[in-house]
């Protein structure tokens, strides 16, 4: 493959297999696997919903971040719009992580 190419081969996790592999490698049963899952994503949610920041040293810092209103374009008439002001779900790799992923 050239350097240019772009694999539409890439394989997504999903939740089942995460939990299988969280239960693999911590030696839990799939069900205790899950529980850890679930509390774990309950806790980040509760984080950001209350706007606090998550950071797992080595492993990346989610936070949310508020984006400003800005004018746009729509696509199918051309007119301006006008995008309103949103927060948004923001996630920085770590060091750790991102020179695993190089």
């Amino acid at each position: 493959m050239s350097e240019n190419t772009i694999n539409l081969n890439i394989l997504i996790m999903n939740k089942a297999e995460l939990i299988n592999a969280i239960a693999e490698k911590a030696n839990l049963t799939k069900a205790d696997a899950k529980n850890a899952l679930d509390a774990t994503i309950a806790a980040i949610t509760d984080a950001m919903t209350k706007n606090d920041k998550v950071a797992l040293i080595g492993f990346g810092t989610f936070s949310v971040v508020e984006k400003g209103e800005r004018t746009g374009i729509n696509p199918a008439t051309k007119a301006k719009i006008t995008i309103p002001a949103k927060k948004v779900v923001k996630f920085k790799a770590g060091a750790e992580l991102a020179d695993k992923v190089k």
